[in-house]
C-alpha cells in the first residue's frame, strides 16, 4: 500500500473519477477538490457504484478554479496533483474567455499553490486539442512535439483554452517552478466507461448515435482513447522518474469514422443499436447546412479528414499499452444502456 497523497482536482469529472478509481484500488492516499461539499455524497456514490476501494482512503476539499480560497488546503501535505479539472466545451461558445479564463488561470492558481506546498510534480491533463489544430491537412502524424495553431483555421475557444493553459504551465515550470516538475498529458477523444448518470467529453459521440441523433453520419474521423487508459496514463507519469518534463500524447491507434463506430456499436449491441444511423452525409450537404447552424460550422474543417497520431513516446517512456478503440467504444454503448441513460 502506498503512503503517497495524490490531488486529483475536479473530482467530479469523468476523467478525475476513474483516476481516483484507480489510485485508491493502489492503495494512495487521494484528496480530490470540488467546487462545493454539497456534491461529496453524490460523488462518493457514483465512485462506490463503479467499485471504488479503499473510500477511507478518499477526502474531499472545495476550491473552485475562479478563487484562490481552499486551495493552500487543498495542497497540503501533498506529494503528486493530478490537475484534471476544466472546462469541456468543444465547438461553438457564446464567449471564448468563459472558457478560456477559468482553463488558464485556473491551472496557474493550482500551480502556484502545490510549488508554495513543496508539492514534487503535477500532471497537468492538456489534450490533443493542444497539439492538433490549426495545421493544413496533410500526411502529418502529430507527435508531443506539435502544438496548435492559434490562429489556424477550425480552432475553437476549447482548443485555445487548452493551448493556452498548457503554455503558461510550463512558462510557470520554467519561470517560477522551483523544484516542482510538470508533466502534461494529451489525451485525444476520451470514451469509455460512464460513471454516474453524467455523460461527458467523447461519449456524447457514443449517446447521440445511440439515440438516433444524427439522421445521417458526417464523414468526420475519430481518433480516440479509453478513459481508463488515459487514467492509468496518469499515475503512470506520476511516478515515472523519466516523465519529468514530458508530453505525452494518448491515443489508442487509427482514427475511426463515424461510421465504422456506428458499425461496431451495431455488431456489438444488436438490439439497443437500432437507431444507430448507416447512412453518411456528403460534405457539401453539410457545408450548406453549416452556414445556418454554428454548431455544425465547428466541423466543417475536418470533414474527410483523418488526423493520424504517434503515441509511441507514452508507450516507450512510461510503458503504457492501450487497449483497442472497439473497448472504449463498447463499454461507453453497454453503460449507457445499462444506466438507463438513453430516451425510450
Amino acid at each position: 500500500m502506498s503512503q503517497q497523497r495524490v490531488l486529483v482536482t475536479g473530482g467530479s469529472g469523468f476523467i478525475a473519477g476513474h483516476c481516483m478509481l484507480q489510485l485508491l484500488e493502489q492503495g494512495y492516499h487521494v484528496r480530490s477538490t470540488l467546487r462545493s461539499l454539497t456534491q461529496e455524497t453524490t460523488v462518493r456514490a457514483v465512485l462506490q457504484e463503479a467499485g471504488m476501494t479503499n473510500g477511507d482512503r478518499l477526502q474531499f476539499v472545495a476550491a473552485d478554479l475562479l478563487d484562490d480560497q481552499g486551495w493552500a488546503a487543498a495542497v497540503a501535505d501533498i506529494d503528486v496533483v493530478l490537475h484534471v479539472a476544466s472546462p469541456v466545451q468543444p465547438g461553438h461558445v457564446e464567449r471564448e474567455d468563459d472558457v478560456i479564463i477559468p482553463a488558464r488561470e485556473g491551472t496557474l492558481r493550482v500551480l502556484r499553490a502545490a510549488r508554495d506546498a513543496g508539492v514534487k510534480r503535477v500532471v497537468l491533463t492538456s489534450a490533443f486539442h493542444a497539439v492538433s489544430w490549426g495545421h493544413p491537412h496533410d500526411a502529418h502524424c502529430f507527435t508531443e512535439q506539435d502544438w496548435t495553431v492559434l490562429d489556424g483555421p477550425g480552432v475553437d475557444a476549447y482548443g485555445k483554452s487548452k493551448t493556452l493553459a498548457e503554455r503558461a504551465a510550463w512558462d510557470f515550470i520554467a519561470a517560477e517552478g522551483g523544484a516542482m516538475t510538470l508533466t502534461t498529458m494529451l489525451p485525444v477523444a476520451v470514451m469509455g466507461p460512464v460513471m454516474g448518470k453524467h455523460i461527458s467529453g467523447a461519449n456524447h459521440i457514443i449517446q447521440r448515435l445511440l439515440n438516433g441523433e444524427m439522421p445521417a453520419l458526417p464523414k468526420l474521423y475519430i481518433p480516440m482513447v479509453d478513459v481508463r487508459d488515459v487514467a492509468r496514463a496518469h499515475i503512470l507519469a506520476m511516478t515515472h522518474a523519466n516523465a519529468a518534463g514530458e508530453r505525452f500524447l494518448l491515443s489508442n491507434g487509427p482514427a475511426l469514422s463515424l461510421s465504422e463506430i456506428g458499425t461496431l456499436i451495431k455488431t456489438k449491441l444488436a438490439d439497443d443499436s437500432r437507431r444507430v444511423p448507416t447512412r453518411t452525409i456528403p460534405n457539401v450537404v453539410l457545408r450548406g447546412l453549416a452556414l445556418f447552424n454554428p454548431h455544425l460550422r465547428a466541423f466543417v474543417p475536418d470533414l474527410g479528414y483523418a488526423k493520424q497520431t504517434s503515441n509511441e513516446k507514452a508507450r516507450r517512456v512510461l510503458d503504457w499499452t492501450p487497449r483497442p478503440p472497439v473497448d472504449a467504444i463498447v463499454a461507453a454503448a453497454k453503460s449507457m444502456v445499462e444506466k438507463r441513460l438513453l430516451r425510450a
